[in-house]
């Protein structure tokens, strides 16, 4: 009840903003769910989470450290991503020319579902590029540019910045 005091009045209804975590993480579950659905009416036995995996291979992409660079997603969701698609039976693991690392191949039910995977993904931007029009912003540009923004000075340096004492001698901390 601090945050609420510190917030607002007493004669204010109690009303929490979602942050950009919770709203971050709320998109990506609606999209996720409406792709998992037509995974599903497609007759798929496949999990969205696959997609970037599925995009870095198809563009070149043959260890989890290429396929990691590529998607911008963790080295350690790729390689629990990876366990699953290898136990689903779609991909391959050979070792490589260099024996420390695996090379990532699509197995021949990978390489059977590509086609409609093709057509699904161009139908996906398809619908993200409406959607952007719809809500008059353009998300990904926008998310791109926190994502380098993020880069630059990362979130912890700025919340940092945020709770130091500024010229009126008030703090993130109040």
């Amino acid at each position: 009840m601090y945050l609420a005091k510190v917030l607002m009045e007493p004669w204010m209804a109690m009303k929490i903003e979602p942050g950009l975590g919770e709203l971050l993480r709320y998109v990506s579950e609606l999209v996720e769910r409406g792709a998992e659905q037509h995974y599903q009416d497609m007759g798929l036995t496949y999990r969205a989470r696959y997609t970037p995996v599925l995009r870095a291979i198809e563009a070149g992409a043959q260890t989890i450290t290429e396929i990691t660079a590529r998607t911008h997603l963790t080295q350690g969701a790729i390689s629990q991503t990876v366990s699953q698609m290898e136990a689903d039976g779609l991909i391959t693991r050979q070792r490589g020319a260099d024996a420390r690392k695996s090379e990532i191949h699509l197995a021949p039910a990978g390489q059977r579902l590509m086609p409609a995977l093709i057509g699904h993904w161009a139908a996906t931007f398809r619908a993200i590029e409406q959607l952007e029009q719809e809500i008059g912003h353009p998300l990904r540009l926008v998310l791109q540019s926190a994502a380098q923004a993020l880069q630059h000075q990362d979130f912890s340096q700025r919340l940092s910045a945020a709770k130091r004492p500024t010229a009126a001698g008030v703090t993130g901390d109040a």
